[in-house]
């Protein structure tokens, strides 16, 4: 292997970015797909190994590996390929750009990192722990140098399924003995120590340990000796991170003591509930009163007493290294994450980096400066995206692909992403046609490239649906959803999160063609499932369960609909917070509820307040605000108030039209409402003025056979019909009826 950098004739090794005890990470370029990759070369098995222990741990590495390429989860490194070549077992993983919180730390001068920092990582990596664990996965080695902070601000945990088979590689009967153990002493869990079953809960220590040295700046036990560091895990309850560092939050204090319980069964029951407790702390909110568990008191042992011993491998153990940086000692610091300890050598005794010259690594291929930059910038339009700003967003992924496009070609990952992400900024502002085009094109080329059941692929078709729902083409949107969703169980499975999401969307389009007991069964399911792997709580499951209610509400099971969209706002309320959109949707889907059940005072209480706080979160003119004064116009002349009503119609009217447009249909329902409240005060001229008016517009914009246009053309001939004009509303209504005849729709 030391003779060429060409595996498998597809990935030519460029640089070497790290370099530990069970092998060496090179940045590649996969010469088949035009794009840069992680190549992980494990250290080849010694000569003291005999040839079926060799042959077992091959199938051993084949087996974690197809496990760890069958992740797929945000917060988990993608695993691309695996093999064997000249010797030297490989992974191909994607390149992740940014640094290891190892790293982060000694960029820091071993301060601590920011509190919201922090807390922000342990949320993240307890979300992909959560899925991880679910999967059967225990990571067993999870560490400072395994975890990566990316420059989006993503974190990602690296080397599942090595770290397990670093495990067989040192604890099988042949290597008993040998000094050799997988887990750092500064993040092992008592359980590693003893010798004991280990489970999830053995990675949920190590988190501890993890959260506890980037809060404070120093592990649990800092201690040079690795017996006093192992004794320390074993026997002494570390003191609170707030005693090193008073800013840091007391739900924090609280979870990561529970996170170091002595114990498996004193720990957080799952990463799940890790993950919540931190949302809920993040917010404000405590956990249910009796969940805290914190580790007991270290017990009073009298002189002579007989304490446990340690495993016999851990008599000439060294401490390996704390949260110092990816070097190993004797070299320069890399930059990237290697997430590995200590150094090896081919047989010839010369490290990888001696096979591939600087000056041939460059040679062919675009500018690496220029492919950092790009991917800088698309990670810049990620993070517009992220706050909503969704024009500047599509602004920067644009240039970056037309960029990319002419440096790699059109058919390049790279590529292909940014062109991705156009589409997705076009779908968000309202050009749902232009993002048809993207999402197809980008489709077609992942499909030639990666194949139809690739995630990649699928994730492109599934949008290529969204955007078919946007254009109101709802049946090639089900033909699209249902495709994917029986390629994504298939290779997936129907519990994983992108099938999941892939129903959820078949379900709300469902009730978009009018399958209303289909889409309310489908999103019921959903919802179970999501509640059930997620958490009852989880934004993924509250979003269903949203769509379960609408769907209730449909069918005209308003009660039920109430009760769910309610269960919605307060789990909300809780996760999120009170002022968060997704809060205050919630609770005006209360409100619409409440008035179909004809509990109009209730409606008008909800929506006051509901538009007080939308005033104070988004200003009195945004759509939001105005959308909740509308509820409120309603129920007030539910209430046969129709003076108020009228006033807080025409002022919205108003407004409205001053911000949105006098066509805007938001200002076309308010200008119908103005004509509802000037008919019940019998002011009939007045309102004929409102209601033709609204008539016409839609006409012009809709066309005159439009549901909406037959409806305000409605509206006008009763007018009509109450001023006595009957000739009039007679021909109108004809009118109407014959368009809607002709359209095969049923008689108003």
């Amino acid at each position: 292997m030391a003779d060429t950098r060409l595996i498998q004739s597809r990935y030519r090794l460029l640089d070497l970015i790290g370099r530990g005890g069970m092998g060496e990470v090179w940045r590649a370029r996969d010469e088949s797909l035009g794009r840069q990759v992680a190549v992980k070369c494990l250290k080849p098995m010694g000569p003291q190994h005999d040839e079926n222990f060799t042959r077992i741990l091959r199938e051993r590495f084949r087996r974690e590996a197809r496990v760890a390429a069958a992740l797929q989860h945000r917060g988990v490194t993608v695993v691309h390929d695996f093999g064997e070549w000249d010797g030297v077992l490989y992974l191909v993983m994607e390149l992740l750009e940014g640094r290891n919180l190892s790293q982060l730390l000694e960029d820091n001068e071993q301060h601590p990192l920011p509190v919201d920092d922090v807390v922000d990582i342990a949320e993240q990596v307890a979300d992909a722990l959560g899925y991880t664990h679910r999967q059967g996965i225990v990571h067993r080695d999870l560490k400072p140098a395994n975890i990566m902070r990316l420059d989006d601000g993503a974190v990602k945990i690296c080397d599942f399924g090595i770290a397990r088979l670093g495990h067989d590689i040192g604890f099988t009967s042949k290597l008993t003995g040998t000094g050799i153990a997988m887990g750092t002493p500064h993040y092992m869990s008592p359980e590693q120590i003893s010798g004991g079953e280990v489970d999830h809960r053995s990675d949920l220590y190590s988190l501890g340990c993890v959260l506890y040295e980037i809060a404070t700046g120093v592990p649990p036990f800092d201690m040079d000796d690795a017996w006093a560091v192992l004794v320390g895990h074993r026997d002494t309850v570390p003191a609170p991170p707030r005693s090193h560092r008073a800013e840091l939050p007391g739900f924090f204090d609280r979870v990561v003591l529970e996170l170091l319980a002595k114990t498996p069964g004193e720990r957080p029951a799952d990463a799940g509930d890790l993950r919540q407790r931190i949302a809920l702390g993040r917010t404000g909110e405590q956990p249910v009163a009796g969940r805290a568990r914190l580790a007991p008191p270290v017990p009073v042992r009298h002189p002579g007493e007989h304490r446990p011993r340690l495993p016999s491998w851990t008599r000439n153990m060294t401490t390996g290294l704390k949260a110092t940086g990816s070097a190993y000692p004797g070299t320069a610091a890399i930059d990237r994450a290697a997430a590995l300890t200590g150094a090896w050598t081919t047989g010839a005794g010369q490290a990888l980096t001696g096979s591939l010259p600087h000056e041939e690594a460059g040679r062919s291929g675009p500018e690496p400066g220029l492919l950092a930059a790009l991917a800088g910038r698309h990670s810049a339009g990620l993070n517009l995206g992220r706050l909503g700003h969704w024009e500047e967003a599509g602004d920067v992924h644009r240039a970056v692909a037309a960029e990319r496009e002419r440096v790699l070609g059109p058919d390049h990952a790279d590529t292909l992403a940014s062109r991705y992400e156009v589409g997705f900024s076009l779908s968000r502002t309202g050009h749902p046609a232009d993002a048809l085009g993207e999402f197809g094109r980008v489709a077609e080329s992942r499909e030639r490239a990666l194949g139809p059941d690739h995630p990649e692929t699928l994730a492109a078709r599934q949008e290529t649906a969204y955007v078919l729902g946007q254009l109101g083409r709802h049946f090639e949107a089900h033909q699209v959803y249902a495709a994917v969703l029986a390629s994504r169980e298939r290779s997936m499975g129907p519990d994983h999160p992108d099938t999941l999401r892939c129903r959820h969307n078949l379900a709300f389009n469902l009730s978009r063609l009018g399958r209303l007991e289909d889409s309310y069964r489908m999103a019921r399911e959903v919802a179970d499932a999501r509640g059930r792997l997620l958490g009852a709580t989880h934004p993924d499951t509250l979003v269903t369960l949203y769509e379960v209610a609408y769907t209730l509400g449909r069918l005209e099971r308003w009660t039920e609909a109430l009760q769910t969209y309610r269960e919605v706002a307060q789990a909300r309320a809780a996760v999120l917070g009170a002022d968060h959109p997704d809060t205050l949707s919630a609770r005006y889907e209360v409100g619409i509820s409440l008035g179909r059940l004809g509990r109009s005072a209730e409606a008008l209480e909800l929506y006051r307040t509901l538009a007080e706080d939308r005033t104070r979160v988004g200003g009195p003119a945004d759509p939001e605000t105005l959308r909740a004064r509308h509820g409120l116009g309603v129920n007030l002349g539910r209430m046969a108030r129709w003076e108020e009503a009228l006033a807080e119609s025409g002022e919205v009217c108003a407004i409205r039209a001053r911000t949105l447009g006098p066509d805007h249909p938001d200002t076309l329902v308010s200008r119908r409402e103005v004509a509802v409240g000037l008919g019940w005060l019998g002011r009939w001229g007045d309102a004929l003025t409102d209601y033709r008016t609204v008539a016409e517009i839609r006409e012009r914009v809709l066309g005159p056979d439009h549901p909406d246009t037959l409806a305000s053309r409605n509206d006008e001939a009763h007018c009509l019909e109450q001023l006595g004009r009957s000739t009039e509303a007679v021909d109108l209504y004809r009118r109407v009826a014959d368009l809607r005849r002709q359209r095969g729709m049923p008689p108003h």
